[in-house]
């Protein structure tokens, strides 16, 4: 039981055993820097069952839990404000089972699954920035269930097919001259890329030569051979033809392999893969029920629809009047089937951008009106775009920031900052690389998951990279600064420590009321499906570290019981960063 239920549990009695009253909730909030306590009582909301002045209720009530509360030492009340201050007793007992727990704050799993898809690229083009925010929105919301108690399946579709798709096959055949990855040294999913721009820039030449000859630019843009000829090749592809399908393999192969490159290397992965090209016709078994079921309907050109007008939306395509499968169709049929792959998923979390956040209403809707149980748990964890401070990027006229390009940037950056600081004496140049990398990608990751995934980014990869202020690398250099302070203990830090200073210097209790908070911020930050504030926290938690460094000794005191509770208080600390930041995927150095 924490803290925080246990005065739950006094405070009702309290209210019950002093004023014959029953509460329904206390309401607890962290008491302010200016008055003694560790958490305060807010008074004020009993008065609707309690007549009587706050002052002398909060009184009472410190009274009661001072006698029949043993973590309750003292107390004071401030206006309406009962100010608990709780006993060193207490906090020597919680930093023992803090030590006793490897992951602490970590719960095993058991229950339903929940699926959470992410990344879900096209194969016409490389990962870029947006998809980064994705990726790493994805993984860490992945993470935190994990660690709040969740069975977790990682997922992604992979958007496969279309007309964008052959935009880029076509290219290729007609100015590729056969180059390929290993003829060109370029990763797959760059090469391919580069014939998506390229069609898009021969596909303006046509269209601007036909507006030239006194076509409207609307018409002109369907009249230009080049698009004309990426639909017939996408015709093709549906009818199976098999020039067509080797090419669409041979250069999707390509992309598959530079995709799983960049996934290593910002530490993503996945645990299913899931297929347009296998899914989207899926969904029309499911429409065909939904129309016996009355939950679509057929119009007179024979596509088929959902009306959504009762529930404030509108009237929603499913399927086309040529039989077709829409976007709609295959989610609808990507869901269900992976609920037949995998029983035992009780919800799913789509990691995909604002921009669709009508589709994904219109989604969960549909699925709860054609009866599936689980489509109450489906949630769409919708994030803001990424900017940079010279615009909107565009993938077909290859203004995108490329995945790849900026982690080799971040990791520049890093070693730019690392060697101002000079603090890498004795590091061979492997060693050297390895903690740019670390502290390149920690800075990226950090600055992109410390923000709530609903706002949007302005990215600046040089103020990521700060050893100051709310950064990664600010971080990482606070837990290698521990593992420093361990090194030269030389305790045991696994060892148990047998006994606990009988009173606590005022920066430990505020270290371990912090500490203490761990499990319940995994706990919301899994509810929220918010990164942030996992990141937040461990923020806070390394500001009240340093706070403590800069004002108790550690290594300096005879008291050997001092010494050894405060190197495993150090010890805990950097175990619970180790822990926060493996929950955003972020790695942490053992020097810096």
């Amino acid at each position: 039981m924490t803290l925080q239920e246990t005065l739950n549990l006094h405070v009702t009695n309290a209210v019950s055993s002093l004023y014959d009253a029953r509460l329904e909730s206390v309401e607890f909030q962290a008491t302010r820097k200016e008055f003694e306590g560790d958490i305060t009582v807010v008074v004020f909301p009993m008065l609707r069952v309690v007549k009587g002045n706050p002052v002398q209720i909060g009184n009472q009530i410190g009274d009661y839990l001072v006698e029949h509360v043993e973590e309750v030492s003292a107390f004071n009340v401030v206006k309406g404000f009962l100010n608990i201050v709780i006993s060193d007793l207490y906090y020597n007992a919680a930093f023992q089972e803090i030590l006793s727990e490897k992951h602490f704050g970590f719960k095993k799993a058991e229950g339903d699954a929940v699926m959470v898809e992410y990344s879900s690229p096209n194969t016409n083009k490389p990962l870029h920035l947006g998809h980064i925010r994705n990726n790493l929105l994805g993984y860490s919301v992945s993470e935190i269930l994990k660690a709040s108690g969740k069975n977790v399946y990682k997922t992604q579709i992979i958007n496969d097919r279309g007309i964008h798709i052959c935009k880029s096959m076509l290219a290729w055949q007609k100015f590729g001259k056969g180059e390929t990855p290993e003829s060109t040294g370029l990763k797959g999913d760059k090469l391919v890329g580069n014939y998506y721009v390229r069609f898009d820039k021969e596909y303006k030449k046509q269209v601007a030569e036909i507006v030239a000859s006194g076509t409207e630019e609307k018409e002109a843009k369907t009249q230009a051979p080049l698009l004309l000829e990426a639909q017939a090749m996408l015709k093709q592809w549906e009818a199976g033809d098999e020039d067509v399908v080797n090419l669409w393999k041979m250069m999707n192969g390509w992309v598959y392999k530079g995709f799983e490159e960049t996934y290593t290397n910002l530490g993503v992965d996945f645990d299913t893969y899931y297929y347009e090209s296998d899914t989207y016709l899926l969904g029309k078994d499911i429409i065909e029920t939904g129309l016996e079921k009355g939950v679509f309907f057929k119009k007179e050109d024979g596509s088929v629809w959902c009306d959504l007008t009762e529930d404030g939306l509108d009237e929603k395509l499913v399927l086309r009047s040529d039989g077709t499968a829409v976007y709609m169709t295959q989610d609808l049929g990507t869901a269900v089937q992976r609920v037949k792959d995998y029983p035992d998923v009780g919800g799913m979390i789509y990691t995909v951008g604002n921009e669709q956040d009508y589709h994904f209403k219109v989604l969960f809707l549909i699925l709860q009106k054609l009866g599936y149980s689980w489509a109450e748990y489906l949630y769409h964890l919708s994030y803001g775009m990424v900017d940079l401070p010279s615009g909107k990027m565009k993938s077909r006229e290859g203004t995108v920031v490329d995945a790849d390009d900026l982690m080799v940037d971040m990791t520049q950056t890093a070693k730019t900052l690392s060697e101002d600081l000079g603090k890498l004496d004795g590091y061979s140049a492997e060693e050297k690389e390895e903690l740019y990398k670390t502290i390149g990608l920690g800075a990226l990751k950090y600055y992109i998951l410390k923000v709530d995934p609903k706002k949007r980014i302005l990215f600046n990869p040089e103020e990521s990279v700060d050893f100051q202020g709310n950064t990664g690398p600010f971080i990482q250099y606070t837990y290698a600064r521990i593992q420093s302070i361990l090194r030269k203990s030389k305790l045991d830090t696994n060892a148990p420590v047998a006994e606990t200073p009988k009173s606590l210097h005022p920066k430990e209790k505020e270290l371990l009321k912090i500490m203490l908070q761990f499990p319940e911020v995994i706990q919301q930050a899994a509810q929220q499906h918010s990164p942030a504030l996992i990141a937040n926290y461990t923020y806070d938690l390394v500001k009240e570290f340093n706070s403590f460094y800069q004002n108790v000794t550690i290594l300096g005191t005879d008291d050997e019981v001092l010494k050894t509770f405060r190197v495993a208080l150090s010890f805990k600390v950097s175990e619970l960063i180790k822990d926060a930041f493996s929950l955003l995927g972020i790695q942490v150095p053992v020097r810096m």
